[in-house]
């Protein structure tokens, strides 16, 4: 599990196709990797990746057929730089939101202009996730924690204040970017409890819906 704060930015050094998908060597920078093992988690560009060698300068990760159908790893080059961050740990601070590291979907930057010192980001979400995205919740975009400001049709509006921009790849982007996507798991996990609840409602006759005795019965209120 990740926090949704960069620790560091890095680059990918080396890209293979092996028996039909990809292995992947990133730079890690300024990145502590002294408490990093084989098998430990790192999250590049928001996706969960796992180290399988670590050659001391960074690290080496497989990447699967799915995980290249839900990001834009295929289009990465030799040189990009990445957003990265460690797993996170019970006895740190959290800082961002709960982030998992399974991208849901690309999105496209659309607009980007200057708001004083701040930069505000226009970025199209697919439909497939729109339900899950709310005004002043959060949203991860390449790894980055943020909140939406607005919700606009198919778009999803952000803020992004100077330190963020710097400490990530943020600062570079422009209209047309592709980016990673993952929505808050809290949305998905109330969407099924949701969904659970009311089939059982149904089942016993009830008409379904939001009612005080269902959220009574899944733990939301006392009785």
């Amino acid at each position: 599990m990740f926090t949704g704060i960069i620790e560091a930015v890095g680059e990918i050094a080396d890209i293979r196709m092996i028996g039909g998908d990809m292995r992947l060597y990133v730079r890690t920078g300024s990145l502590d990797l002294s408490d990093v093992k084989l098998g430990d988690s790192i999250a590049t560009n928001g996706a969960c990746l796992t180290a399988v060698e670590l050659p001391g300068d960074g690290f080496v990760a497989d990447v699967s057929l799915e995980t290249l159908a839900h990001t834009r790893f295929e289009s990465l080059a030799v040189g990009e730089a990445v957003n990265l961050e460690k797993a996170m740990r019970a006895d740190t601070r959290f800082g961002g939101h709960i982030v998992t590291g399974h991208v849901d979907a690309l999105g496209t930057v659309v607009m980007r202009h200057d708001d004083a010192r701040s930069v505000r980001l226009s970025v199209r979400m697919p439909a497939s996730i729109q339900r899950y995205v709310a005004a002043k919740g959060s949203i991860t975009v390449d790894g980055v924690s943020l909140t939406v400001n607005a919700l606009d049709g198919d778009c999803l509006e952000l803020n992004i204040v100077p330190h963020t921009a710097q400490e990530t790849l943020i600062d570079s982007y422009t209209a047309g970017r592709q980016v990673h996507l993952e929505v808050d798991i809290i949305a998905r996990y109330l969407e099924r409890l949701m969904g659970a609840a009311q089939a059982e409602q149904t089942t016993d006759g009830d008409a379904g819906g939001v009612t005080l005795a269902l959220l009574a019965n899944h733990g939301f209120m006392r009785r």
